[in-house]
């Protein structure tokens, strides 16, 4: 569905002076006028032809601040005259064309990409502008990084020790992000949930960009390594457990995904090829798989709760990064979150001593989600298919190539110890 809507996002960007409708659009994406309309604006915050508008006065208020004749301009972007252009304007900035251009809020307009941010190149100066709508202008503004990378986060900022001001031009992953939040803390898992400003407003909008202050997430995030310490695997289940119920009811705005169809069309295929896998085995288990496609619960899944996604705080546990959320077999963030655990450990002479933290996950799963019969018998194949599914990914990253190599010796390793990993 993304890959869909993202490429009609990009011929909508490459054809602004075109006539475009909402009906060559949907057959671009590939569905109906209805299905369309409805996924469009899940992903983008906005109906599809409020969208175009949008984009087409946001080119031309750039053009126009790089010395262009405002008629001329106005007129290749459908608006009938300057006049027509300048009420449009008005309405959707609450700013006149003139206001706007001199408060130099005209920016050459980013191209929404729904797979990947853009960096933003927010100043200190502006956020702090922004930081008035939360009276909240006299906190330090400081850069993010990531732990691991090193890499400064573009599209946040911490503000004073227990807030991050975040800024982005996609609207629709704003509310996602926003309503996640809202639902893990409802469920009593720590949550960077939205502030509202001064007004009662849960964002701010400025120009194309939009603004929202959250609290800062306390904590340290999980190590692999201390997974096996304690009871924390089993509380790592619990609290996948209770994500999923705090998401189970919810129809949230993410991608339907079928895990079985990408183990039989893909992952299956690519990994027998990779290790050279017998002919009958493949069958077996393609056939295995096939006795679960209908039987086993589907809801909104995080997608990647893999140690450093969850955030310790002496008792309270949260998690972050909900952008690859879909909605799939639920038993699939259980059995993610602990092949995640085997993938960082697997060179450290902890292998046997897995299935007991293995089991230790979907036991602190099962008493807060509890498990159907079927997802029990399932939990060794979807432990395989989610190990095919990485080494098919892996095998097409050059620059990953000692994670591609663990990731085969791994499914080789759980290929011949899947009786371990039943679960009664």
């Amino acid at each position: 569905m993304k890959h869909q809507l993202q490429k009609t996002i990009d011929y909508i960007e490459e054809n602004l002076k075109a006539d475009l409708q909402a009906e060559e659009l949907a057959d671009i994406c590939g569905y109906s006028v209805f299905h369309f309309y409805r996924l469009f604006q899940m992903a983008t915050g906005m109906p599809v032809m409020q969208y175009v508008h949008r984009r087409r006065m946001l080119h031309a208020i750039w053009e126009m601040g790089q010395g262009g004749k405002r008629i001329d301009i106005a007129l290749q972007y459908g608006f009938e005259t300057y006049a027509g252009f300048y009420r449009a304007f008005q309405r959707m900035f609450q700013l006149t064309p003139t206001d706007y251009l001199k408060k130099g809020m005209a920016k050459k307009p980013y191209r929404i990409n729904l797979f990947k941010e853009e960096a933003m190149h927010i100043t200190h100066k502006k956020a702090k502008e922004m930081l008035k709508h939360w009276n909240m202008e006299s906190q330090d503004v400081q850069d993010i990084y990531y732990d691991v990378t090193g890499n400064r986060n573009d599209n946040a900022y911490l503000i004073g020790d227990d807030y991050v001001l975040k800024f982005t031009v996609n609207f629709g992953k704003m509310q996602q992000n926003q309503k996640m939040a809202a639902l893990l803390a409802q469920a009593g898992l720590s949550a960077s949930v939205s502030v509202p400003t001064i007004d009662g407003k849960m964002h701010v909008q400025d120009g194309e960009m939009y603004f929202y202050l959250t609290r800062r997430l306390q904590g340290r995030q999980m190590n692999a390594v201390k997974m096996y310490e304690d009871n924390r695997a089993v509380y790592t289940g619990e609290i996948i457990g209770l994500l999923h119920k705090a998401l189970e009811r919810e129809d949230a705005p993410v991608e339907e995904k079928d895990f079985f169809d990408s183990i039989k069309n893909w992952a299956l295929q690519k990994t027998k090829e990779i290790m050279q896998l017998d002919e009958a085995y493949c069958s077996d288990f393609i056939g295995s798989i096939q006795r679960f496609e209908s039987k086993l619960p589907r809801q909104c899944i995080h997608r990647d709760p893999n140690p450093g996604n969850i955030i310790v705080n002496g008792d309270e546990w949260g998690f972050i990064d909900f952008e690859l959320s879909e909605k799939n077999i639920r038993i699939f963030d259980p059995c993610y979150a602990a092949t995640a655990v085997l993938s960082e450990t697997y060179s450290k002479g902890m292998k046997e001593e897995w299935f007991r933290l293995y089991q230790d996950i979907i036991a602190g799963y099962d008493s807060t989600a509890h498990l159907t019969m079927e997802e029990k018998e399932a939990l060794p194949y979807v432990v395989l298919g989610n190990q095919m599914i990485a080494v098919a990914w892996f095998s097409t990253q050059e620059k990953y190539r000692d994670l591609f190599e663990t990731n085969v010796n791994m499914l080789h390793f759980l290929m011949s110890n899947m009786e371990k990993m039943k679960v009664k």
